[in-house]
């Protein structure tokens, strides 16, 4: 059965990025590849990503070979940008709820990632798509920054080991955050 994921990288504060949407942050930290959470071992098991504008535009400008991924990409953005070579990029908008359904189509039994950012992993979990974060937690705090999700959510944590400088953490999105009426 498909699943849908976003699986990231953040700062103790909860940031993606700083506010110049620099990673600095995140390159310089200690990693063992074959430990927790380890990208080889995820990106075997999906079949489609998604990504919000931002998300692209910086894959484009850090990336110095061809187009890094193989599964098919939604991108998802209001600007007119233009597809890369090498990649099967397809523009989208609106509704997560109807391109969700494409992608998990086009994973054939695989998991769909959402690469970034915050505010379109928020979407997918408010339409109730999104069952899994797997958050790789740096000990670096920014102040500020794009924020790792962009609404209030309820988590359930279902597992956290270390993995070099990290704090791997395994989340379910329960839903949106219970108001109480204290």
């Amino acid at each position: 059965m498909t699943s849908t994921v976003f699986y990231t990288a953040t700062t103790l504060d909860g940031y993606l990025a700083d506010d110049n949407d620099s990673l600095h942050w995140l390159f310089k930290q200690e990693q063992d590849d074959n430990g927790a959470l380890s990208y080889d071992e995820f990106i075997a098991d999906i079949g489609a990503i998604c990504m919000g504008a931002t998300t692209y535009e910086w894959v484009l400008e850090h990336n110095d070979g061809p187009w890094p991924y193989t599964q098919p990409c939604w991108v998802f953005t209001h600007r007119d940008l233009k597809p890369v070579d090498g990649g099967d990029i397809r523009f989208a908008q609106g509704d997560v709820a109807p391109v969700h359904a494409e992608m998990a189509a086009a994973a054939g039994g695989k998991d769909v990632w959402v690469v970034g950012g915050g505010g379109l992993a928020a979407d997918f979990a408010q339409a109730g798509l999104l069952q899994r974060l797997l958050l790789m937690i740096a000990p670096v705090t920014l102040g500020s920054g794009r924020p790792l999700f962009a609404r209030p959510f309820d988590l359930r944590l279902v597992e956290v080991v270390r993995n070099g400088a990290f704090m791997a953490a395994t989340y379910d999105v329960v839903g949106p955050l219970a108001q109480s009426e204290a």
